[in-house]
C-alpha cells in the first residue's frame, strides 16, 4: 500500500471520529407542506433556538444497523452499525463482505478509531482533556465532541451569543454563534429549515476566517415511537484533510440503544493491533501516514 493510499485511510477515520467538513453543501431537506409549522413567519432567534431545543433535546440516544458509509476513493461502500448516546458516545462500526473495515468511537473519557488498511495496525485512542494539546490536534481540525452537531441533532446553548436569524433563500435561516476555544474564538454558522426548525447546514470558522468545519443533513425522518424527528443522511466535507464522505443512517431508533452498553462504549481491542496513545509525546503523525 503507498504512503498516500494508506494516508487516505487514516484520514477517513480521523474525519469519521470528528465527522468535520469544511465546505458548504447546498443539499437541504425541505420542508413538508402538510407538516404544520412549528415557527412563526418571522421568529426571534429565541424562538429559533427554543423550537430546536424542543426537538433535538429530547433525541439522547439513537441506533442503526442498516447505515451505510461512502467516500471518494475510499472504494465500496460500506455497511456500518452506528450507535449513539449523550454526550460524547458515539460507536461507528463499518464492514465489507462482513469483515471488519472501520471501528471508531468515543466515551466519557475519550476517542478512537482502528482502520484495518492502516499500517502499522494500531487502536488509536487519545483522551478528551488532551486532545487540544496531543499530537492528534495535527489531524483533527475540531474538537471530537462536536460530532453531535454534525449529525444536525444538536442543540444551542442559551447562554453563548447568538445573532440572527437571517433569511436565506428556500425557507431556511442563519444563526451565528460565537465560541471560546483553546485556540482562540471561532464562529459557528447553523442554518435552520424556517419552519420545522430542523439543523440543515452547519459551518465553523476559526479566529482568522478559515472555514474548519461544516455539514449538511437532509431527509429527515420522524421516529414512529417517539414523534422526534432526525436525518438520515449526513453529508460531510473536510477540506484540510482532502476528505469528505457520505453517512446514511437509514431506518433510526431513537432512545432505543442495539447492544450491550459495556461493549458499545469500550475501546476495542483487535489482535495485533497494539493501543496507541495520541498524547503521548512520542507520538509522530507523519511517522503513522508512511509505509
Amino acid at each position: 500500500m503507498s504512503s498516500k493510499r494508506h494516508g487516505l485511510w487514516l484520514l477517513t477515520a480521523v474525519g469519521l471520529v470528528t465527522l468535520c467538513g469544511a465546505s458548504c453543501p447546498r443539499g437541504f431537506s425541505p420542508c413538508n407542506p402538510q407538516l404544520p409549522p412549528r415557527l412563526p413567519p418571522a421568529p426571534s432567534v429565541t424562538q429559533v433556538i427554543d423550537a430546536v431545543n424542543r426537538n433535538n433535546g429530547p433525541i439522547q440516544s439513537f441506533s442503526t444497523s442498516q447505515a451505510s458509509l461512502s467516500s471518494p476513493g475510499m472504494g465500496p461502500t460500506l455497511r456500518a452499525n452506528v450507535a449513539f448516546e449523550r454526550q460524547k458516545r458515539l460507536r461507528l462500526r463499518a464492514d465489507f463482505m462482513s469483515m471488519p473495515e472501520l471501528d471508531l468511537g468515543s466515551n466519557d473519557d475519550g476517542f478512537w478509531f482502528w482502520v484495518k488498511r492502516n499500517q502499522p495496525p494500531a487502536v488509536y485512542w487519545c483522551r478528551h482533556d488532551q486532545f487540544a494539546a496531543s499530537a492528534a490536534r495535527q489531524m483533527i481540525p475540531v474538537e471530537p465532541e462536536w460530532v453531535i452537531e454534525s449529525l444536525g441533532i444538536g442543540v444551542f446553548d442559551p447562554s453563548l451569543p447568538h445573532q440572527g436569524p437571517y433569511q436565506l433563500p428556500n425557507n431556511r435561516l442563519e444563526i451565528r454563534t460565537v465560541r471560546e476555544t483553546p485556540q482562540g474564538p471561532c464562529l459557528k454558522v447553523t442554518i435552520v429549515d424556517a419552519s420545522q426548525a430542523w439543523i440543515l447546514e452547519q459551518r465553523l470558522h476559526d479566529a482568522q476566517g478559515r472555514m474548519l468545519a461544516a455539514s449538511a443533513t437532509s431527509r429527515h425522518r420522524q421516529d414512529p415511537a417517539t414523534g422526534l424527528w432526525m436525518p438520515q443522511q449526513v453529508q460531510i466535507n473536510c477540506p484540510l484533510a482532502q476528505f469528505s464522505l457520505k453517512l446514511d443512517l437509514g431506518p433510526v431508533q431513537i432512545n432505543r440503544l442495539q447492544g450491550d452498553p459495556a461493549q458499545l462504549w469500550s475501546v476495542p481491542n483487535y489482535p495485533g493491533a497494539p493501543l496507541v496513545d495520541l498524547a503521548d509525546p512520542r507520538f509522530r503523525p507523519g511517522a503513522v501516514a508512511a509505509q
